[in-house]
C-alpha cells in the first residue's frame, strides 16, 4: 500500500507540473520573418537553387516562453524522476519510462506551436516550416551545416471534354527530400535532391531517383559558379523552382522546351542593374548516357528600375539562346521575357522559339514556339488572384494544330510558400481535338 500510494503521489505531481506548463498558444508571439528590407535577387525568385535565407526563423529560447509585454518568464521545469542509483527502495522503472513518453509529446505540442505562430511573408523564395528543427551544426569533418528538409505537391484533378467522358485523378506532383550543405568557411555548398516520383520511358528508376547534384563556390563576388546535375536557365519561368510557380502545371513552352536536368558547368551573376545565367553542359538528360553531345545555355536580364529601391516597381527584361547537339542531331532556340512588378500586382509575359529542342518532351527535331501571357493580383498578404494566356505550336511546319489554355487560379499563402493552398481552372482549347475543362484544386507542403 505504502508503495502505491507513494506512485500515485508522484503521478498527482507529474500532472500538476504539465498542467502548469502548458501555455495557451495566443499568449505567444508570433515567429515572424522581417522582410520589410529585404530585396530578392534574381537567383531567388528564379533558379531552382536554394540560396542562403536571408530571414531566418527567430530562435525560441527553450529556457524561457514570451507572454505579453515580451517579458521573458521561465518556464516551470517538469520534475525530474530518481534513477535506480538514488537509493530510493520503492524506485519503479515504469515511471521514468512514461514520464519519457510526456516529454516526447511535449516536444511535439512544442513543434506544433513553433509551426502555428510562424509568419512568412515572402513568396518569390521557398521556404521550410521546420528549418530550425532540421538544420544541423557539425562540429567536425569538413561539412559546417546540414539541412535536410522536404517538398510536398498533391493535387486533384477533374477533367471534363466537351466530348467524352469525364477523367477524375488524384496527383502527386512532387515528392522531394533535400539536402543543403555548406563547408568549412562558407563560401562552398553543395545540394542533393532526391525525386522517388520522376518516371521516363527511356530511363530507369535510378537516373531520375537523382534530381540536383551539385557543388556550388561563392568566392568570386556577386557570382556563383555551379559544377554539376542542375536544371539549366532555359527561359524564366522553364528555369524556375517548383516551389515558387504560380500555378499547378508550367506553361506549356516551360515544359516543353525545358523543365529538365543536365550536368555541366555553369556561372550565374547577380548585380542591381543586369543578370545573368551561362552553362555548358553534356545535352544527355537523366543520366541516360555519358556524353552525347554537348549544349550551351546563355540567359541575360536587365533590369532598369534596379536602384530605385522599388519606388517605381521592378522591371525586368530578358533574353536567351539555347544551342546543342545529341545522338547527331542539332537544335537551337531562342527566348525573350518581359516582367514587371508594382505593389501587390504584377504581370510576366515569355516567348521561345525552338528548332529543334531537347527539354521536358524529349528530343525533337520539330519546329515549335508559344508564349504566355500572366497577371495577378494580392487581394490581400494571404491571397492571390491569377490569370493566364497559354499558347503552344508543338509544330510550325503543320498548319491549325494550336493548343491554347486560359487559367483562372488563386493561390492561399497559410504559411507563405511553406504551406499554400491552390486553384486552377483551365480551358483547354485545341485546334485538332476537342475542347475540354479542368479543375484542379492542390497543396504545397515544404517541411
Amino acid at each position: 500500500m505504502k508503495k502505491t500510494r507513494n506512485i500515485l503521489t508522484k503521478s498527482i505531481i507529474l500532472l500538476a507540473a504539465l498542467i502548469v506548463t502548458s501555455t495557451d498558444i495566443s499568449a505567444q508571439e508570433a515567429i515572424t520573418l522581417d522582410t520589410a528590407n529585404k530585396k530578392p535577387i534574381f537567383s531567388d525568385t528564379v533558379l531552382d537553387l536554394q540560396d542562403e535565407d536571408t530571414d531566418p526563423v527567430e530562435t525560441i529560447d527553450e529556457n524561457t516562453i514570451y507572454v505579453e509585454g515580451n517579458q521573458p518568464k521561465p518556464l516551470i521545469q517538469a520534475p525530474k524522476y530518481p534513477s535506480a542509483q538514488g537509493g530510493i527502495s520503492d524506485y519503479d522503472s515504469s515511471i521514468e519510462a512514461s514520464a519519457s513518453k510526456f516529454l516526447f509529446f511535449d516536444l511535439l505540442y512544442k513543434t506544433a506551436q513553433d509551426v502555428y505562430n510562424l509568419e512568412i511573408e515572402r513568396t518569390d523564395v521557398p521556404s521550410q516550416l521546420l528549418k530550425d528543427k532540421l538544420t544541423f551544426n557539425l562540429e567536425k569533418g569538413p561539412v559546417e551545416t546540414l539541412h535536410i528538409w522536404s517538398a510536398y505537391q498533391l493535387n486533384f484533378s477533374n477533367t471534363i471534354p466537351e466530348k467524352g467522358d469525364t477523367l477524375s485523378k488524384f496527383n502527386v506532383g512532387v515528392i522531394n527530400v533535400l539536402i543543403d550543405g555548406k563547408f568549412k568557411g562558407g563560401k562552398e555548398g553543395f545540394r542533393i535532391m532526391l525525386d522517388p516520383t520522376r518516371s521516363y520511358a527511356q530511363s530507369g528508376f535510378m537516373q531520375t531517383f537523382f534530381q540536383d547534384l551539385y557543388i556550388e563556390s561563392r568566392r568570386i563576388p556577386h557570382h556563383k559558379i555551379l559544377i554539376g546535375n542542375s536544371r539549366p536557365g532555359v527561359g524564366i519561368e522553364g528555369a524556375q523552382s517548383p516551389y515558387t510557380l504560380a500555378f499547378i502545371n508550367r506553361s506549356q513552352i516551360s515544359r516543353n522546351l525545358a523543365n529538365i536536368r543536365k550536368f555541366g558547368v555553369r556561372v550565374q551573376g547577380d548585380y542591381s542593374l543586369v543578370d545573368y545565367d551561362l552553362g555548358l553542359y553534356s545535352s544527355s538528360t537523366n543520366f541516360t548516357s555519358f556524353f552525347p553531345g554537348h549544349e550551351f545555355d546563355a540567359w541575360i536580364n536587365i533590369k532598369p528600375l534596379g536602384k530605385t529601391d522599388g519606388k517605381y516597381g521592378k522591371l525586368v527584361t530578358g533574353a536567351g539562346i539555347q544551342s546543342g547537339e545529341k545522338l547527331g542531331m542539332s537544335y537551337y532556340l531562342t527566348g525573350a521575357y518581359a516582367g514587371y512588378e508594382y505593389k501587390k500586382f504584377w504581370t510576366k509575359f515569355e516567348y521561345a522559339r525552338a528548332n529543334g529542342s531537347n527539354g521536358g518532351s524529349g528530343l525533337t527535331d520539330k519546329r515549335s514556339q508559344g508564349l504566355f501571357a500572366t497577371i495577378g493580383y494580392r487581394l490581400t498578404k494571404k491571397l492571390e488572384l491569377l490569370a493566364r494566356y497559354d499558347q503552344f505550336d508543338p509544330d510550325r511546319d503543320i498548319n491549325n494544330n494550336l493548343q491554347r489554355e486560359y487559367t483562372l487560379g488563386s493561390n492561399y499563402y497559410l504559411k507563405g510558400q511553406a504551406l499554400k493552398l491552390i486553384f486552377n481552372y483551365i480551358y483547354c482549347q485545341n485546334d485538332n481535338r476537342p475542347d475540354s475543362h479542368r479543375l484542379m484544386v492542390g497543396t504545397q507542403i515544404l517541411l
